[in-house]
């Protein structure tokens, strides 16, 4: 075989291990849309009734299916398509979340992100390896920025004490809730927002309602947690 031949064979073999043909590259499936939770779907309002804005975490996330159920027919309810997290996220964004429309009542909480312990990295820690991601004095400061933002709306506002941290649940310390409910429900009464007080309906029946272990519900929990919700601002739409 001459060298000419020998080097084309050598070419062509290359080739055929650098390119393998179309039919033996394995076609890659198309990703799945992520499924959009259905709190975050878009309401479109019925003309003539009163609208009514939700603010919070992902504990106010698990009980607004169940608000707006239950004021389906007498109120348009909404809220952010996102776990709104500590009072610092909600100065940053507070603008944005009430954008250009009229509300009627608005209900919000923060503090389950705020009393959160974090490491230098931002990242969970335990209460002793770590500081809490908005200091209480800080707290105090963002939510007087945050009623006062609401309250120029002219809707009422309505705020929902931060629910009960249970034994073993991570990166909390349970003293701090008290502390941080203290401050939040002395900034609520020095502006006349009226209090929707979560914590102490949860409280009593905590090993029925509340995941072990977890500051997060059962089902049956955030639905009995929606419907107190829902009690709260048909109370403050019917005082309007």
């Amino acid at each position: 075989m001459s060298h000419h031949v020998r080097s084309v064979l050598s070419l062509v073999t290359v080739l055929l291990v650098a390119v393998p043909p179309a039919w033996s590259q394995e076609v890659q499936p198309k990703a799945k849309p992520k499924a959009v939770n259905p709190a975050f779907a878009k309401v479109e309002d019925v003309p003539g009734l009163p609208r009514v804005l939700l603010i919070g975490d992902s504990i106010s996330i698990g009980y607004h299916l169940a608000v707006r159920d239950a004021l389906k027919g007498k109120a348009n309810v909404h809220r952010p398509a996102t776990n709104c997290g500590p009072t610092t996220n909600g100065v940053k964004n507070i603008d944005a979340w009430l954008g250009d429309g009229k509300w009627n009542v608005i209900h919000f909480n923060f503090g389950l992100h705020d009393l959160k312990y974090v490491d230098e990295q931002g990242k969970n820690a335990e209460p002793g390896k770590g500081r809490p991601q908005v200091s209480i004095a800080d707290y105090e400061k963002n939510l007087e920025s945050l009623v006062a933002r609401m309250q120029k709306t002219g809707a009422k506002v309505i705020f929902a004490t931060t629910t009960p941290v249970p034994s073993g649940s991570p990166a909390r310390k349970l003293d701090d809730q008290k502390q941080y409910n203290e401050v939040a429900v002395a900034v609520m009464k020095k502006h006349g927002v009226a209090i929707d007080d979560l914590h102490a309906i949860a409280l009593p029946k905590l090993a029925e309602i509340q995941l072990p272990a977890n500051v997060h519900f059962k089902p049956e929990g955030s639905q009995q947690l929606g419907q107190q919700v829902a009690a709260e601002i048909a109370k403050a739409l019917e005082s309007k």
